[in-house]
């Protein structure tokens, strides 16, 4: 059987460009919304007035863009071929410190793109406001139950659910919704002429689906019962903590001895795709001409790519090397054991379902037929039937 492809869905509102996510946030009026990448062809200027007005733009964000940025401990620099540089914040998803460690990076380098860790399933995180995130986060209920299943089949909707289950529960230690430096990245992006915004992450259901066919059916079970029983408090200094190197590689390591598969398809497979994203906004900027006949000219770019922490030391593994993505958003054919396990949770389901039914049945008409009224009509009806 052959391998089926993901194709992430087309939306109204991201524009897809160049095999990344993008999504232009609004500039002032008589602004261009974006510098086109080097090498592919653009619109040449009307006038000298647009050229000039253009200019100057860029030459105000220039001079706003630092050379030597006093950054975050949390940044790291990238430097790719053509010159362009790739500022990469590694974040804490639930962490107020990081919202500022991006904003302080967008405002010093002053990109030409920025990449978030998100793709088109999870891109209405940022037009939610903290309230309705924090609201949505934790009720889970049958309605998204049931779309998780139609988008992602029932094992990976299934775990889909308890993911977002150990989400709401974080998110209910600390009162804090997730995705907010996400928020803050398209804010700030919105605020820097010419900068386009990238959702730089793998689809979630090509994620999910790869997941779950790496793992065997006791590691499905394993996995789902530490979710479903997960409740040791968390704070916000748990949180924080996250954000050093070391003890994130010794959560990571932890996960690998136990789900190594696991860790393969949801870490190390998306740090290659979002290393490939990153590769891909950092592109030679090429500068509009007012005419044909002037020649063209390229700059280098510079991107801020926004990542949990833990993604960082894959992008910074796979910067130099050659990545072919394909491999990675194919999903693999179900094994016949994996299509056994499914069927067998299916039917113990449906059991299990079935024998609930008549244990309520049989209660409900045990409890009908021992009311009065129903025994004075037995007593009726059977005084009415004629005696042979």
């Amino acid at each position: 059987m052959e391998e089926e492809e993901e194709q992430p869905p087309r939306e109204a509102g991201p524009v897809v460009t160049s095999g990344a996510s993008e999504v232009v946030p609004r500039v002032p009026s008589g602004e261009p919304q974006n510098l086109c990448s080097c090498p592919q062809d653009h619109s040449v200027l009307g006038s000298m007035a647009d050229v000039d007005a253009f200019n100057l733009l860029l030459e105000m964000k220039l001079k706003r863009r630092r050379e030597r940025p006093n950054l975050p401990r949390t940044v790291t620099e990238l430097v790719a071929e053509d010159g362009s540089r790739v500022y990469v914040v590694g974040t804490a998803h639930f962490s107020d410190d990081s919202k500022k460690d991006v904003v302080k990076t967008i405002r010093a380098v002053q990109p030409d793109v920025v990449v978030v860790e998100l793709c088109q399933y999870r891109v209405s995180m940022l037009k939610m406001d903290e309230r309705t995130l924090l609201r949505e986060a934790k009720e889970i209920s049958l309605e998204k139950l049931q779309q998780a299943v139609r988008q992602n089949g029932v094992m990976s909707g299934l775990m889909q659910m308890l993911l977002l289950k150990v989400s709401a529960h974080i998110t209910e230690q600390l009162g804090m919704a997730p995705g907010g430096e996400f928020r803050e990245a398209f804010k700030e992006a919105s605020k820097v002429p010419f900068c386009k915004f990238h959702l730089g992450d793998r689809p979630i259901p090509v994620t999910f689906k790869r997941a779950i066919a790496a793992l065997s059916f006791w590691q499905k079970v394993k996995l789902a019962w530490g979710l479903c029983f997960l409740s040791d408090p968390i704070s916000k200094d748990d949180v924080e903590r996250c954000k050093q190197k070391d003890l994130l590689e010794q959560m990571m390591a932890e996960m690998i001895g136990e789900f190594p598969d696991l860790h393969r398809t949801i870490v190390s497979e998306r740090d290659i795709y979002l290393t490939y994203m990153l590769r891909q906004a950092a592109r030679r900027l090429e500068l509009p001409r007012s005419s044909d006949a002037e020649p063209r000219k390229c700059i280098p770019s510079v991107v801020v790519g926004v990542v949990g922490m833990g993604h960082v030391p894959g992008i910074e593994k796979n910067w130099t090397t050659d990545l072919n993505i394909q491999e990675i958003m194919t999903v693999p054919p179900p094994s016949i054991s994996g299509r056994v396990s499914r069927l067998a949770v299916k039917v113990a389901f449906l059991g299990v379902l079935g024998y609930g039914l008549y244990w309520m049945g049989r209660r409900t008409a045990s409890l009908v037929l021992s009311l009065p009224a129903t025994q004075y009509c037995l007593q009726r009806a059977s005084s009415a039937r004629p005696n042979k």
